[in-house]
């Protein structure tokens, strides 16, 4: 390492952003929580919240020691290096379980606090939900650029070599991506079994409204809203951010063969937290403003500034003799990207446009015609993504080859910090909109908290189509760093690796193998949808007999007896861990299996047929469940009948089928794809080793 002090830059950004997340957290916890009843609510919301953590983070903790010792065993018998590689495992799992820990507790602190700013108008209660968000967008990313720096700054002790060390790194990323997976999974079984429960017995057969204290899934609904979208959100975020800095990294020290491959994207990501703190200062909105406007402001913000402090720093950074501007419009590419994906999702899930208002019009002629125009919509709005994603990745390429497609990837991530403000925003609001109507609170107050829920939804939806869009560059970038790493290992020992055209290696895609290798990735992600969704049909069922049972005690729908909430709150936890151990079953062994049977060619094409199905799957379902959702919203408005109307419980059916769509399946194959690539990149050398002297 040399002497420069823009190398702790990113050390200090990191240490600044989680010091002003704290002191926001410090603010929102001093003001108003509201009525006794109100608190009481939120209590039992947080409650419950925590319980489900703490299970799941137990689940969790037995299977990561459990690949942490296969590590170690590894260490002692193969190669010492993955001692280091178990450490840094060990360190991405808890730093990605500590990012939805602090997601999770912000949110239950600020759900009630919201409701009361409500009472004082819009722009109260929106500023305080997204600080709420801001705490976790600032937190995650600082936590993520401190723990990676810090330890590639430790490693550096004990190893010089910048393969052996972009390796070992490689272990942090697939520790976070784990837990990531563990997250999205469990807490949209969660999420969605509470919510799915809650909508039939309660909408449908009762005909009482959404969030109404009489019904006893209602808590179990507001707890999976923390779970889901806020801890499952904060852990995908966290490990996309990770293992694209990884990725980069990796490509990097291969093409510059020095510090700067390793410095370069670390000083882009922490530019644009300082962006973030910045933009953040711009969402503001007025009265009779749309809010969403208020929240791009933000994005726009952080992204114009991003991009001129990468103009600056990009020069600064990269050895002399490469073409840095190319590289600094690279990294724009991703920016623009970013913001084109957000509103492309906008557009497709949005009830301010023509696709939604059209499933809201089917919903007049029966459930049938909601479900069907609604896929109808979700396939289209796969096209115009899977467009933006393949411009970022000719002109990136265009620009400056392999590493201008990492880099693109890289400057997306960099803006997760707003991004993560703006996606918080809709839980917390959607918490706060719930404590308002079980409270009691007066229609004014509901009709704020309705807007911003209204809001709250079309943000969510649209930073999922961020978070599947980054997820897909991200593991991109993993499967070109796999590539480059199996040439490397072949290297190592004195074998031939893939072959090198135009400097890249590539392998033949008619090779049976590669084949092989690619029909089995394909295949993955229905395998693993399938076993998620499933757990939600489970979990609903469980919930659905409880709640039924419970209503025949004629006394609750009478509002003179409290439903026993607790009881739906254990149901949805439980159920939702049960299924988490066969799904990273699943995802860890399958490329081992294909790896150590095929070989490393059979890898790249599973890998690419992974990431292909994986990431266009997961659009399909993000948006097609969000569109479902606010086409109902949009009917709940007074269109087509209104509340109650036959369009509406129609739109609800839709809603229902499309809840483990957009909350459960559809983000977790996220993290799904990019432990894929990590667990890969991991055993490349054991893979090289294997085909050689065993496969021959």
């Amino acid at each position: 390492m040399g002497e420069n002090m823009m190398e702790f830059m990113p050390v200090l950004v990191a240490i600044v952003a989680v010091l002003i997340a704290f002191g926001l957290y410090v603010q929102i916890s001093k003001l108003p929580a509201g009525n006794k009843k109100m608190q009481e609510i939120a209590g039992a919301i947080r409650e419950g919240a925590m319980a489900y953590l703490e299970r799941q983070n137990k689940t969790i903790a037995a299977f990561m020691l459990a690949i942490f010792l296969v590590f170690l065993a590894i260490g002692y018998l193969v190669n010492p290096l993955w001692y280091g590689i178990a450490v840094a495992f060990l360190i991405g799992a808890i730093s990605s379980a500590l990012a939805g820990y602090i997601g999770m507790s912000v949110t239950t602190l600020a759900n009630v606090r919201t409701a009361e700013a409500a009472k004082k108008g819009l722009n109260p209660a929106l500023t305080l939900s997204f600080r709420a968000g801001l705490v976790m967008g600032l937190a995650v990313v600082g936590l993520a650029l401190f723990s990676i720096s810090a330890l590639l700054y430790g490693f550096t002790i004990y190893v010089h070599s910048l393969d052996e060390l972009m390796l070992m790194i490689g272990g942090m990323g697939f520790g976070a991506s784990l837990v990531a997976m563990f997250a999205r999974v469990g807490g949209g079984i969660y999420t969605k079994g509470a919510d799915v429960g809650a909508d039939l017995v309660g909408k449908i057969e009762k005909g009482i409204p959404e969030d109404d204290p009489r019904n006893p899934a209602v808590i179990a609904d507001n707890v999976g809203d923390n779970v889901g979208d806020c801890a499952g959100m904060g852990a995908d975020l966290f490990e996309s951010y990770i293992v694209t800095l990884i990725a980069t990294m990796i490509i990097g020290t291969l093409i510059f063969h020095n510090w700067a491959g390793v410095l370069y994207p670390l000083i882009i990501a922490a530019a644009a937290i300082l962006a973030t703190i910045v933009g953040a200062l711009f969402v503001k909105v007025k009265e009779n403003e749309n809010p969403m406007d208020g929240l791009y402001k933000g994005i726009y913000v952080t992204a114009i500034l991003s991009a001129v402090a990468f103009f600056f720093l990009t020069p600064a950074i990269l050895p002399s003799g490469v073409n840095s501007f190319n590289i600094f419009l690279a990294a724009v590419v991703g920016l623009i990207v970013a913001i084109a994906i957000v509103r492309i999702t906008d557009y497709f899930t949005s009830y301010s446009f023509n696709p939604v208002k059209s499933i809201a019009k089917s919903s007049e002629t029966g459930a049938g015609t909601n479900l069907i125009t609604g896929i109808a919509f979700g396939m289209e709005g796969v096209a115009p993504y899977g467009i933006a994603i393949v411009l970022a990745i000719v002109l990136s390429y265009w620009l400056a080859g392999i590493y201008g497609v990492t880099i693109a990837a890289m400057s997306m991530l960099s803006l997760s910090g707003i991004i993560l403000a703006v996606d918080s925003f809709g839980p917390v609001s959607d918490n706060a909109g719930g404590i308002a109507e079980m409270s009691g609170l007066p229609p004014s107050v509901r009709k704020i908290t309705d807007m911003l829920d209204a809001v709250g939804n079309t943000t969510k939806a649209t930073t999922k189509g961020f978070a599947v869009a980054s997820a897909g560059l991200a593991a991109l970038a993993l499967m070109l760093a796999f590539a480059q790493e199996v040439n490397v290992a072949a290297a190592r020992i004195g074998v031939s690796g893939l072959e090198i055209i135009g400097g890249l290696p590539v392998v033949n895609i008619i090779r049976t193998d590669v084949l092989i290798g690619a029909f089995i990735g394909g295949v993955i992600p229905f395998l693993f949808s399938s076993y998620a969704m499933r757990g939600v049909g489970i979990a609903a069922d469980a919930i659905v007999r409880e709640v039924r049972k419970q209503f025949k005690d004629k006394r609750i729908m009478k509002g003179t007896v409290k439903p026993d909430y607790a009881k739906c709150v254990d149901i949805s936890t439980r159920e939702a861990i049960r299924e988490l151990l066969k799904l990273g079953l699943l995802a860890v062994v399958t490329p081992l299996l294909v790896g150590f049977v095929f070989g490393p060619a059979a890898v790249v094409g599973f890998l690419a047929g992974a990431l292909i199905v994986g990431q266009f799957l997961a659009v399909f379902m993000c948006t097609t469940g969000a569109a479902w959702d606010n086409a109902k919203k949009y009917i709940e408005t007074g269109k087509f009948g209104g509340k109650g109307s036959d369009a509406h419980k129609a739109a609800v059916i839709g809603d229902t089928v499309g809840d483990p769509f957009k909350d459960t399946a559809g983000p977790s194959l996220n993290p799904l794809i990019k432990i894929l690539n990590t667990i890969s990149i991991l055993f490349v050398s054991l893979f090289v080793m294997y085909s050689v002297y065993l496969l021959g």
